[in-house]
Order: structure tokens, then sequence, then C-alpha cells
């Protein structure tokens, strides 16, 4: 069989390579990689090694011609091309052109195939939004509910949107989530972006070997004929319950490698206090079930980070202090850290991620204070990350319809209900299937075409009304779908619009309960 890569050079992408060209069955991988030196480096390594097994196509995923010469004569398509945070915080052009045009671009050059070649798209569970102890769980066809300002997960949405809807014979989306690799230390060290974290996200790592492996898995099974029903679904990439942590978990036992912990390397005010994105996932036993790829521990991880990193070995003795002034105070002035948007009275921003800085000032100073869910402070924690427990305490989204039912037996009853779920309405007299385009009318009155699998399926809802300007507080009065977890991190009684202004800088305004 003949594969296409993109996104060979980061993590997963370097892993899925790896362990892709290890099946026999694979004749060759052409992969995408933008002229740059490292990428030129990389492609003279995977010649030396490969030789003719690995075919270079130069140029950028955004460009239509470059995504038809990786596709030509292709049976499976891997799009795992990302730029991701914090360089699409910095840069949210540069995740525009990759996250969003590139899969778009992508999806357009297999459309056009005379042989259409089976599509995997990476996407990201960042689309779930904020979660904290009150919904821990997500799973697929909960609200896509962007964190206000992550143009990252903007682009991401748009991306699956362009997948989705481009009638395609055969394709998945899998939602990654977070993911453990060696670089994950020294790749956070240099932004405010850590400082995101809030300390009761839930959060469900894997390894980049696991991702890894799951891509080969599925092109070793579907070419073997036993996928059956896995194609034209969208699906989550997650640890499983070993994987399962949250924000101050994972602060714990990064920081051990170093010799230290949150309490003594951070204070509390330092990280945000919402407006993350971070979830256990329910429904990660899907994929397990069909490629048994979930093999890493998180804690044997992390092991193998500081076996790899003689420095942050070497910092643990150090005295805490030392390393909290050499590591982290410095960046608190970073312009990606909440420290430095209260400081300059980024109004926005502030209110995004603590509720206002009067909610920020009220944050605990010392860590006896904090509530934490990995502390049994919301309940047992063994028990908080059991997906089989929320289920049977009913601790999971409803989507407006009985999604227990197969996409095959919906009905157009099933997207009448599904749209009143969502305050608005299904246009379409007739229902054709669950791949067929149909016509839905938001609560603002915008008419809009999407598969009934985008909407009740995916998660998806109206284009017009989201991502951008993230107004989820009006929409939230109207929408139970998006009210049932919005209001976990925001009040009832905030009004607020989030945008970006002319020059691209994050603002608001009060909607006054429009």
């Amino acid at each position: 069989m003949k594969i296409a890569m993109t996104g060979v050079s980061g993590n997963m992408g370097a892993e899925a390579l790896r362990q892709t060209l290890a099946l026999s069955a694979v004749r060759q991988v052409c992969v995408l990689l933008t002229p740059r030196k490292k990428n030129r480096q990389l492609a003279a390594g995977l010649q030396r090694e490969y030789g003719s097994r690995v075919r270079m196509v130069w140029g950028d995923v955004a460009d239509a011609r470059a995504c038809a010469d990786l596709v030509e004569g292709s049976d499976y398509v891997v799009n795992m091309a990302a730029v991701i945070p914090p360089r699409s915080d910095a840069d949210p052009a540069a995740s525009e052109a990759c996250n969003a045009r590139g899969a778009a671009a992508l999806a357009g050059a297999v459309k056009a195939m005379p042989k259409q070649a089976k599509f995997v798209h990476i996407s990201s569970i960042a689309l779930y939004g904020c979660r904290n102890q009150e919904h821990p769980f997500a799973r697929v066809g909960d609200p896509l509910l962007i964190s206000p300002f992550d143009m990252y997960s903007v682009h991401k949405l748009q991306a699956e949107r362009s997948v989705l809807e481009a009638g395609l014979e055969n394709w998945t989306i899998l939602r990654q989530t977070a993911m453990l690799h060696p670089k994950i230390l020294e790749s956070n060290m240099s932004d405010g972006l850590m400082f995101h974290t809030c300390l009761n996200s839930p959060l469900e790592w894997v390894s980049a070997r696991d991702s890894g492996y799951l891509i080969r898995r599925i092109l070793e099974r579907d070419g073997a004929g036993e996928l059956g029903a896995f194609w034209n679904r969208v699906y989550n990439i997650g640890g499983g319950r070993h994987g399962r942590q949250t924000g101050y978990d994972t602060f714990r036992v990064g920081f051990a490698v170093m010799g230290g912990s949150p309490e003594e390397f951070f204070r509390p005010a330092w990280l945000a206090a919402r407006n993350f994105h971070g979830v256990w996932l329910a429904d990660a036993d899907v994929l397990q079930g069909l490629f048994g790829y979930q093999r890493d521990g998180v804690e044997e991880v992390w092991a193998d980070i500081a076996r790899r990193h003689r420095a942050f070995r070497l910092a643990s003795l150090l005295p805490p202090a030392l390393i909290t002034g050499t590591f982290f105070r410095r960046l608190l002035d970073h312009p990606n850290a909440p420290m430095r948007w209260r400081k300059e009275g980024d109004a926005a921003r502030v209110f995004a991620f603590y509720g206002g800085e009067e909610a920020a000032r009220r944050i605990p100073d010392t860590w006896e204070e904090v509530k934490l869910m990995a502390k049994g402070d919301f309940g047992d924690y063994d028990a908080l990350r059991d997906e089989g427990r929320a289920a049977a305490e009913g601790r999971l989204l409803a989507h407006g319809f009985d999604d227990t039912k197969p996409p095959e037996a919906w009905t157009r009853a099933d997207c009448v209900s599904a749209a009143q779920f969502r305050g608005g309405t299904f246009l379409s007299e007739t229902y054709d299937g669950a791949y067929a385009p149909a016509q839905w009318r938001c609560h603002d009155g915008h008419v809009f075409t999407a598969s009934p699998y985008t909407v009740m399926g995916a998660g998806h809802w109206c284009p017009h009304c989201a991502p951008m300007p993230w107004d989820f507080d009006r929409q939230a009065k109207h929408s139970p779908y998006y009210a049932q977890v919005w209001y976990d991190t925001h009040a009832k009684d905030e009004d607020v619009c989030y945008f970006l202004d002319a020059d691209g800088r994050p603002s608001m305004r009060h909607t006054e309960g429009a």
C-alpha cells in the first residue's frame, strides 16, 4: 500500500511515520515537508534509512498543488500537520494556514482523486473547551465550546467542518488528547502557556509513541480488511483511565523530574482559573477496543523523560527557590502569561481566564486553601476518574436525542429533537440519511447546511455563530445543549461577548442579556 502523510516532523507524526514504515505491506510513504533547514536534515536522514520507500514532497499543506502531488496514487492520506500552542498563540496566521486551510486543501485533493484515498484527519479534544470537576468527561457528540481567544481550537474546528462536509467516500476524524513526548518539558519553558493550565482541569494523557502506534494499527487492520464500520466517524484518542490526571497532578509528576512540586515552584494565583481546554474521555475505549494502542503509562513516560534530560535531573540538586526564579518566575512577565495580562490591565483576557480582576484576587494565596480534585476535595479521586461511574451517575452531557442509536438508525424526528435542544430548528422536510446535506436554523435565525452527522454525531452547530465571536454567555441562555456545561465555569449572569478587534487584539463587550 502507498501512504501519504503530513506532519511527520512533529512528535506524533515522527512516531507514525516510523511505525508505519515497519509494516511490510507499506510500499512507500509520501511525506509533505516545508523547505526549511530542519526539514532538509530530516529528509536526508529518512533517505539514508529508508531509501525510495520515503518520497519527499516539498511545499505547504495549504497549497492545493502540493497536496495534489502528495496524495497522487495513495491508498491512505494521514493529516497530522498542525501549528499548536504556544506558536499558534503567537502566530495565528500560521495556525489558520496550516490547521484550517491546510485541512481543507488536503480534503479537496483527496476528493479530486480518480480513486479516492481513505482520509485520516487528526483533530483535537481542545474543541470541547474548558471542563472541571462538574463534568470532567467528554464524548464525541458533546458541544464544541471553543475557549475564548484560543485560535488553535478555532482553526481546528474549521478544519473538522471542511473534512465532515467535503463529501469524501471514506474518512475519519481522530480528536487527539493531551500528548506526552520527550521534549514536553523544554518546549514549555520559554512561554507563559503553562500558566493557562487550571489546577482542576481534567487531562487525559497519551504518549506520542502510542499515538503513532494507533496510526500504524489503523493502516494495518484496514489493509487486512478487518475494520468494517470504522470509517465515516469521529473518535477521541485517549490514554484511558491510567492516563487521567488533572492540571495539578500533571505539574506534580512533571516537577518531580526537577526534584520539586507545584507547592514549591508555583503560587496558586499564577495559574488561570478557567478558559483552558482539557477533558477525560468517556469513549476512549472505542479506539482502544479496535486497535489496542494504549501501552504507555504516564508515570513511565515521565520517568523516560527524566532519563533523557540530564539538565532537569541536575536541577533537583538545587534549592526550590532557585528553580522557581530560574525557570518559572521569569515567565510570569511573558506576553502569553496571565499575570502579565493582569499587570497590564488586559480586561478581556483577565475576564476570560479568571472572571475578572476581582475574581483573580480571590484566588487563595496559600496552597492549603486551594480545593483540588487530585486531593479528594470534590469526592473520591479514583471514583471521579471512572468513566463507567460517570455514565451511571448521569454526569455525561446530553445530546438532545437518543444518542445510543447508531447514525444509520437516526430519523427526522431525531434531527428535530437535536435542533430544539440547541435552540434551533431542523428545516428539511425530508430526511435523506446521516451524511446527506440538510437545512438547519439556529436561534439567531441563521440558516445553514450541514449533514446530521456533522451536527448530531460530531457536535458542530451554526457556523455563523461560532467559533468567533465567542458569544456563549448569550447563546447558553437559549441552548440547553450549551448551558449544561458552559455554566460549570461561567456565572449565569455573565453577559460578555469576546472578540478580536481590527488589530487582532483580544476584546470584549457586554451583551446585556440580548
